[in-house]
């Protein structure tokens, strides 16, 4: 790994978002409009959109950031980018670490501004406090991109990459716990429930709401991020230099 390279591969990504309106309003509009649109939905009962909202603070960036990565990665694979770079002295940890870098910075933009709207305008409420749930959106953000990087591999074209989301989001979105407690479930369900990282986020979203930072909230936070290291890993591992 060079950290010159690596710093370089991000800045180009970023530089390729900036130009990006589409995929800008993707990333922050986006989730933000749902949020506001969830508001009004429970607006007569602030409790559960207190409950649902920290949710989805996890869950929309956790979607926005896998759709445009994968997209992202495959678009550089498909142009020849990719064979291009390297040829150079670009190692594949210096390019999924660039990618993770830049879109960490956008995933930052993107919490901070949906927050900013939720607690700020919309009156969202988290008991253990704001911090918590910016650092576990973060984290779920992340997640997100790091599993977009890891299926672009096993993707041929954009509509394949798009094609992934049913299959890896869905179910997690599913079986997270937020249409219903995973404790309910049949014991299959909750059984694959634990092998899905979106549902230690949620959980630990949910933790937050109550107002309860404990154990269990540390296991959830570092399972999620064990999850993105190992992402990245095998995104490193599955990344072919040359398309076929």
């Amino acid at each position: 790994m060079n950290p010159a390279i690596t710093a370089a591969t991000a800045g180009r990504v970023l530089r390729q978002l900036r130009n990006d309106p589409r995929t800008v309003a993707m990333l922050v509009v986006v989730p933000s409009v749902l949020m506001i649109l969830l508001r009004y939905v429970y607006n007569g009962s602030q409790r559960t959109f207190d409950s649902i909202g920290l949710s989805l603070l996890g869950i929309f960036p956790f979607i926005t950031m896998f759709l445009v990565t994968s997209v992202a990665m495959l678009r550089e694979r498909t142009s020849g980018t990719l064979e291009r770079l390297f040829t150079t002295r670009l190692a594949k940890l210096d390019l999924l670490l660039g990618y993770a870098g830049a879109f960490a910075v956008a995933t930052v933009v993107q919490v901070g501004v949906v927050s900013l709207i939720a607690f700020g305008w919309l009156g969202l409420d988290a008991r253990a406090g704001v911090g918590w749930v910016l650092a576990l959106a973060l984290a779920s953000a992340l997640l997100g991109m790091a599993l977009g990087l890891l299926v672009s591999a096993f993707a041929r074209t954009e509509f394949q990459a798009v094609q992934f989301l049913p299959a890896v989001v869905l179910p997690q979105f599913l079986l997270c716990g937020l249409l219903t407690p995973r404790s309910e479930m049949v014991d299959l369900l909750r059984w694959l429930s634990n092998l899905l990282p979106m549902s230690y986020a949620v959980e630990g979203l949910a933790r937050v709401g109550q107002g309860t930072v404990d154990a269990v909230l540390f296991r959830d936070v570092a399972v999620v991020l064990a999850c993105i290291v190992a992402a990245l890993a095998l995104g490193a591992a599955t990344l072919r230099r040359r398309t076929s």
